[in-house]
């Protein structure tokens, strides 16, 4: 599953606080009747994914109700870090981000856990640069300015992309940016690149005037896409967790291979549709992704391969143990 690509993410403070707003305990916190309905709360998906149409049908709180539950959309889905605050705050109970993100996630109290895990983005992710910009490889980065989320997937993809051609990380000014303010400085030419992954890449490639110097694939990306779970609620329903999985298995399967389907879920108009040369990118995107699974060993060790690199690059003091972390869905019941 991914992150609706076609959504500005909100500002990390504003996404805690909009994730909060009428969340207070749920029943997970306090216990639960026979027969008395679970309520699992979930940022809202806005206008595309498998959780959007799940939304709109129906059709998830429908796979839910066989176990007794219902989601309670909360918020705006925007980057993993408030979220995994409000997870921990007991304010949310499910939230998607990329591992790059979890790792730095983890370096506080975490309370929650992952149970799903889909295969990076190698399309959709990577270092955007302007047409025209004399930036053609890697190596010409050196001494520019590049936009990246501090401890997230642009930070990431920019220092791997660095250490595959041996290039010191000191040689590239790293400019900090909130993801959703982005946009504006890379186009009006205030940075010279972007280390992007498709919720902002799709935008910006569907103008016609940037294009990715490397992608994720070309870059050796291993950051996979995450579901995590609020850890008090997987322990107290468990059935609840492993009927999610079964459905964003399930969907995320028909949404590669009818990636129209689900873009444009709510409306086709405005900011947050996607039209034209966008679209037709997000669709190829998507029908070149991976899908929903359940976190394996060779995820893990991938796992810890970036959580080796974020420690050797100082983005976290130590190397962050992400199996510690991981559900194994396939044993819930």
């Amino acid at each position: 599953m991914r992150i609706p690509k076609s959504v500005s993410a909100l500002a990390a403070a504003a996404a805690l606080t909009a994730l909060a707003t009428g969340c207070g305990n749920s029943e997970a916190g306090g216990g639960q009747a026979d027969g008395e309905q679970i309520t699992v709360r979930i940022p809202d998906p806005g206008n595309s994914g498998a959780l959007a149409v799940g939304k709109k049908d129906g059709s998830l709180d429908k796979a839910l109700s066989k176990v007794h539950a219902k989601v309670r959309w909360t918020g705006s889905a925007g980057p993993f870090a408030p979220a995994a605050q409000a997870m921990s705050a007991d304010q949310l109970d499910i939230a998607v981000g990329s591992v790059t993100s979890a790792i730095t996630s983890l370096t506080q109290a975490p309370g929650f856990k992952f149970f799903t895990a889909t295969a990076p983005d190698g399309a959709g992710e990577g270092i955007l640069v302007r047409k025209g910009s004399g930036i053609h490889s890697v190596k010409d980065l050196v001494g520019r300015k590049v936009a990246v989320n501090q401890g997230g997937t642009g930070e990431y993809l920019l220092l791997k992309a660095l250490a595959a051609h041996g290039i010191p990380a000191s040689e590239v000014k790293r400019v900090y940016l909130r993801p959703d303010q982005t946009a504006a400085v890379f186009n009006s030419g205030k940075v010279d690149a972007w280390a992007v992954w498709a919720t902002y890449s799709v935008a910006e490639l569907g103008t016609g005037k940037a294009e990715f110097v490397a992608d994720g694939k070309e870059i050796g990306s291993d950051n996979y896409s995450l579901t995590a779970v609020r850890t008090a609620f997987a322990e107290r329903h468990p059935e609840v967790v492993r009927a999610l999985y079964t459905y964003l298995h399930r969907a995320s399967a028909r949404e590669k291979r009818d990636p129209a389907a689900y873009l444009n879920v709510n409306t086709d108009t405005g900011p947050q549709a996607l039209t034209g040369p966008a679209k037709a990118a997000q669709i190829d995107i998507s029908r070149r992704g991976g899908t929903v699974g359940p976190v394996t060993r060779g995820d893990i060790e991938r796992f810890r391969t970036v959580a080796r690199f974020y420690a050797e690059q100082k983005v976290t003091r130590t190397t962050v143990d992400v199996a510690a972390h991981v559900l194994d869905v396939e044993k819930l019941s």
